[in-house]
């Protein structure tokens, strides 16, 4: 990200924007845990049936009426595959 990151008490809650991805257009609320949101975060997605671990990446942030939205963005490269369960070893 290219703006500096703001610091957040310990116990803010922040809200996460799914950008990209299985997990698109979805957003979550999460607790700062050590005065900061996180870089990037793993989910797990399930479509069909079929799970796999996704990445998301923290691109941008913005301040909404005393509460940060953060944008994650859909990180390719660094998730696992939606496959089916029969296909698996």
């Amino acid at each position: 990200m290219t703006d500096s990151k703001p610091t957040l008490a310990h116990g803010d809650e922040y809200i996460v924007i799914y950008s990209g991805g299985p997990s698109d257009g979805q957003t979550d609320r999460r607790i700062s845990t050590d005065g900061s949101w996180d870089d990037s975060l793993t989910v797990l997605a399930s479509e069909a049936g079929n799970e796999g671990m996704i990445n998301y990446d923290a691109t941008s942030w913005r301040e909404v009426g005393g509460t940060y939205h953060v944008t994650y963005t859909y990180d390719p490269g660094d998730s696992e595959q939606i496959e089916d369960p029969a296909d698996r070893d």
